[in-house]
């Protein structure tokens, strides 16, 4: 409750907590142990401490791959946050490897068009775009909102946004 209202420091502490007994109870590689490291990365990553994030993630994605492998959705929402906040840092090539990485495991898992790997395309072409690369950024939106009309349909509010972001771009492209 207190993450979802924006009390990190408070969540953390709870999420510590958590951590810390599940670890000695339920073992390092257990399920909920590695949640509640992924829970602590993300509080890190609110608070703008982008290290202690990773180091977190990391802790997680190695616990995740371990138990459950590299293609699970749990280990690829965690490579997909890693990615989150090395584009936060203004790492982009990093944040490309990764975001590159959960898209190919969530495409082989999940598909091409499920939202998580929609989600990570659309990421993708943020990064181009911050990085003023408007061609490579125009590709990856337009792959997006593609599986979005497929997925949604061409009125559904999250479609008609990204439409409206493409059609920004196209005189930046010609």
């Amino acid at each position: 409750m207190y993450f979802s209202y924006g009390f990190y420091p408070q969540a953390g502490k709870l999420f510590q907590w958590s951590f810390a007994g599940q670890q000695k109870l339920l073992g390092n590689d257990h399920l909920d142990t590695l949640e509640a490291a992924h829970y602590m990365a993300d509080v890190f990553d609110n608070q703008g401490e982008y290290s202690k994030a990773l180091e977190w993630y990391q802790r997680a994605l190695d616990g995740y791959e371990k138990s459950l492998g590299k293609d699970h959705p749990s280990t690829l929402d965690t490579v997909h946050n890693m990615a989150i906040v090395c584009d936060n840092q203004g790492e982009y090539s990093k944040a490309l490897e990764w975001y590159q990485r959960a898209l190919d495991g969530y495409e082989k898992t999940l598909g091409k068009n499920h939202p998580s790997t929609l989600n990570t395309v659309h990421n993708m072409a943020i990064v181009f775009k911050g990085q003023g690369e408007c061609s490579e950024a125009l590709e990856w939106y337009q792959r997006a909102l593609n599986g979005r009309r497929k997925v949604l349909g061409n009125k559904h509010s999250s479609t008609l946004a990204l439409a409206r972001i493409v059609e920004s771009l196209l005189p930046l492209t010609t």
